[in-house]
């Protein structure tokens, strides 16, 4: 069998994909600007100057190879944003300085 390679992605083991130039950067996140607002590789370089042509491109096809993979991390995000978000989920602190009326 065959192995693809993406250049510009950097993958390694049990951890999301990511740009070798921006390790910070997950193509996670490149995806989200397209499936959130619909953005092309254009727009997306536009929006993120710091991004090449290549880079999107190549993080681009790398989620359409791998969607399952990239959404399920897409998914994931969410779930804990929400659940980060729920108020019925607070820290202590949180709920001490609620109680206190100080926030």
């Amino acid at each position: 069998m065959l192995a693809l390679s993406y250049p510009h992605i950097e993958k390694n083991e049990n951890q999301p994909a990511r740009l070798q130039r921006f390790p910070r950067i997950r193509v996670a996140q490149i995806v989200m600007d397209y499936l959130a607002y619909g953005w092309s590789v254009e727009e997306m370089c536009r929006q993120h100057p710091y991004l090449s042509h290549a880079e999107a491109h190549a993080a681009m096809g790398y989620y359409f190879d791998h969607q399952e993979e990239v959404d399920q991390e897409i998914r994931e995000e969410w779930e804990q944003v929400q659940e980060t978000n729920n108020p019925s989920v607070q820290s202590p602190f949180y709920s001490r300085m609620k109680a206190k009326g100080l926030l």
